[in-house]
């Protein structure tokens, strides 16, 4: 592990309460009318939407923002509701790493690309694996900032299944720095969220630090083998 992985601090103490499951959208408009605006947008681009490869683009981005947005549909607490309490005396940390994510961030709508990295400590109960990545892909599918996304991942997590602790780190690229201002293709941030234990117990967090191998030294030597 790094200096970078070992210190990272947690940014609060305690998760805060839950968020409505959906934000509330007023006076959402028309398909039609988000269409007209996408047109718009090419021609103050400096382009021409009646000219033919641009005919079906406004209906084709509106199509994507449905799948890039679809997580103002979803309750992210849904995914956590049906957990398993069969686990044969298991009680030490569930980690998963890696997983990949896609998002879009709330001051220029430019993507968000990278991994997330979840653990928590049980308490008499799990929730099934899929259902973190589920819970990853609701908050990514709407419009972020990197420290918002990691605490409502840590939080729902927290709230919903109550362990006796959650983590969650972030590491991501963002298109706003990387296509545009002061183009740093190669700039991560790293974000986290501690709770519970891994908040209050130094050695609990960095048992789940090495477990996510921040810096790919584990990974790295297995790779070799």
């Amino acid at each position: 592990m790094n200096g970078l992985a070992t210190d990272i601090e947690p940014l609060i103490a305690a998760a805060a309460p839950l968020s409505a499951a959906r934000p509330i959208a007023r006076d959402r408009p028309t398909r039609a009318e988000a269409e007209r605006a996408v047109e718009t947008l090419i021609r103050w681009a400096g382009d021409d939407p009646g000219r033919e490869g641009l005919l079906d683009t406004p209906a084709r981005v509106v199509r994507a923002y449905q799948q890039w947005f679809a997580g103002y549909q979803q309750d992210p607490a849904q995914h956590l509701r049906r957990t398993f309490q069969e686990v044969a005396g298991y009680d030490e940390m569930v980690v998963m790493r890696d997983i990949d994510f896609q998002s879009h961030c709330e001051h220029h709508m430019a993507p968000i690309s990278g991994r997330v990295h979840i653990g928590y400590l049980p308490r008499n109960k799990v929730v099934g694996i899929s259902k973190l990545v589920r819970l990853v892909e609701v908050f990514a599918g709407r419009l972020q900032t990197q420290e918002k996304l990691t605490a409502q991942i840590a939080d729902t997590l927290y709230s919903v299944l109550a362990p006796h602790g959650a983590a969650v780190v972030i590491e991501a690229r963002h298109g706003c720095m990387t296509s545009r201002g002061v183009r740093q293709p190669s700039a991560t941030l790293l974000t986290s969220r501690m709770l519970g234990v891994f908040r209050d117990r130094p050695e609990t967090r960095q048992e789940f630090l090495a477990a996510v191998d921040l810096d790919g030294t584990k990974r790295a030597g297995a790779a070799r083998l």
